[in-house]
């Protein structure tokens, strides 16, 4: 795919990650924020704490391999994966169901967790959109964001924001389901009491 047609497709789907931000789950009270669906499950805060402590890494990592791109590089390049590129992405793309294991540092089950999370997210998303303009001046093909885990190893440019992208969607799904099954319990609830 062309840069500029793969980047507004990626402005989309964070527009559209925004809009279920704004539409579903800052309309929420805090007990329906912090519903756990099992012991085991995430609740939408900690679905969106999780992506946020994946932004504080990789956001500042885009930024600076976007400060330190050449004036002259080639923009016009189809948008190419490597193994790993491609690798990284099909354990997070949200039609993948296999669940994954979570790094420690990365897993924000047990947290005390407020609203705050939802303004954070909002800034990471506002953040994000504003990376994806920028990147239209950039080689996306360029080898320049170390994975968070093993810093040895780097992502494309391209990649590593398709990636960052696929996994908040995989996780707001995950969250949707959570107020989904929060809804759905306090309507049973709510038929026995009548």
């Amino acid at each position: 795919m062309k840069p500029q047609a793969f980047l507004q497709q990626l402005r989309e789907q964070v527009q559209a990650q925004l809009a279920i931000l704004e539409t579903e789950f800052e309309p929420l009270d805090i007990r329906a924020l912090q519903f756990k669906p099992a012991p085991a499950s995430w609740s939408v805060l900690e679905c969106l704490e999780h992506l946020n402590r994946y932004a504080r890494y990789y956001l500042p990592a885009l930024r600076k391999a976007l400060a330190q791109e050449r004036p002259n590089a080639s923009t016009d390049a189809e948008v190419g994966f490597s193994w790993l590129g491609r690798k990284s992405y099909e354990t997070v793309r949200p039609e993948n169901h296999k669940l994954q294991k979570t790094l420690r540092h990365m897993n924000p089950a047990q947290s005390t967790l407020d609203r705050s999370v939802l303004t954070e997210f909002r800034q990471h998303q506002e953040t994000l959109l504003r990376l994806l303009s920028r990147a239209a001046h950039a080689n996306l093909n360029r080898k320049a964001v170390p994975i968070e885990f093993f810093h040895l190893l780097k992502l494309r440019l391209g990649e590593t924001f398709q990636f960052v992208i696929a996994h908040q969607e995989r996780h707001l799904q995950q969250a949707q389901r959570a107020r989904q099954q929060y809804q759905s319990q306090a309507t049973d609830e709510l038929r026995l009491v009548v």
